[in-house]
């Protein structure tokens, strides 16, 4: 330092922090050998917290506020110096400004994947990464453990540190609660929390931080992920969906629903389509009503009579597919007698003409014809006189 900045620094008698920043977490105010008058001004701003350091070892602490340095205001100093009745000026000190409001945008990752054992996919490997909120809770071990003799301190400086911290607690969490790959996406805000308690219990007495906040999100390996994905699709095929009675209701109400848009879109289906459409939409419309009627509360339907017996329905070979089900006044005139149908209880698909229920479809229009009338016989012969 020249003599300029000499003769600035043993006339300067304000001290202060004027930060631009909130990634820097500590600065020591400049001053040639460490020099400050007697009855120097020590402004402290709020969200800082100025700290006395006299070779080495830690002294008075002053919060927010505006102070006039003398021998009352510094007590710790002046047992440290043996001054019995005031201080001659100027006396050597370090003055360090710690930042205490919280840093917001550290971000924290897994450097590796994280292998955990899981109850369905075996050994798995999953990643993390968020956000971690943090500020200082106490000077004395920050400026211990972390400061040291640097004039000032970055929030990059710690967030390597942080980093590992937060990774190893990472690690220990999740071998620790032994949850599954499966059961971490769906619990990452509860986890969340818990990861903070397993960092804040690391990093409180040792660095003298205090983390506020953790967010995490975690990544599980694209092949976990695709294989969740089949074994949803798989569930829904294999396991009991198709075999569940209301389910099967449901399936077969978006089947018809399919296929009644599918009418809808060609415009040349002519009446015979017209009519298809017309029956699945009746169709599907008892349908819901069926089931609707079979969720209402059990008093409900104690309160009024059964309902009423539904007709009996038929599905039909529509050109190789089956349609339906129709019930029988939605056929007539849709099918003839070749036209292979199947309904409930029925054995297999068999023609229109042979079943008996539907046998009132194929009958004439007209009145059957008179049975043919007897001719008249020879006359009876005279009786005898």
């Amino acid at each position: 330092m020249g003599i300029i900045g000499k003769m600035r620094g043993e006339l300067v008698d304000i001290i202060e922090w004027i930060d631009d920043s909130r990634s820097t977490l500590a600065w020591r105010f400049p001053r040639y050998n460490n020099e400050i008058k007697n009855g120097a001004q020590l402004i402290v701003r709020e969200g800082q917290q100025a700290v006395f350091v006299y070779r080495g070892q830690l002294a008075d602490q002053f919060d927010p506020g505006h102070y006039e340095l003398t021998t009352e205001n510094l007590p710790i100093m002046s047992t440290i110096q043996g001054w019995k009745h005031g201080f001659n000026s100027p006396f050597r000190s370090e003055v360090y400004f710690i930042n205490r409001r919280p840093v917001t945008d550290l971000r924290w990752g897994t450097p590796n994947p994280i292998t955990l054992r899981d109850p369905d996919f075996g050994m798995v490997q999953v990643r993390a990464n968020g956000l971690c909120v943090i500020r200082v809770a106490d000077p004395a071990i920050f400026l211990r453990e972390i400061i040291g003799t640097d004039s000032e301190v970055n929030a990059d400086e710690i967030t390597e540190l942080l980093r590992r911290v937060i990774s190893t607690a990472f690690s220990d969490m999740i071998l620790e609660t032994g949850v599954g790959a499966i059961d971490l996406q769906g619990k990452q805000v509860e986890l969340s929390e818990k990861l903070r308690d397993y960092v804040q219990s690391r990093v409180d007495d040792e660095f003298g931080l205090h983390v506020d906040s953790i967010q995490m999100n975690i990544s599980l390996p694209d092949e976990i992920t695709a294989a969740m994905t089949r074994g949803v699709a798989r569930g829904v095929e294999e396991q009991g969906f198709l075999n569940n009675v209301n389910d099967l209701g449901r399936y077969q109400q978006a089947k018809s629903a399919d296929a009644m848009l599918a009418a809808a879109q060609n415009p040349g289906g002519g009446t015979a389509g017209d009519m298809m459409g017309m029956g699945m939409g009746m169709a599907m419309a008892n349908q819901f009503a069926n089931q609707f009627g079979q969720q209402q509360p059990q008093q409900q339907a104690q309160a009024g009579p059964p309902p009423m017996p539904t007709a009996q329905a038929f599905h039909i070979d529509q050109n190789g597919t089956a349609a339906g089900p129709y019930t029988v006044d939605q056929l007539r005139g849709a099918i003839t007698p070749t036209t292979l149908v199947w309904a409930q209880g029925m054995a297999q698909w068999t023609q229109a003409g042979q079943v008996a229920a539907l046998a009132p479809l194929f009958a004439p229009a007209g009145p059957p014809p008179l049975p043919p009338q007897t001719p008249p016989g020879p006359p009876a012969p005279p009786e005898q006189q």
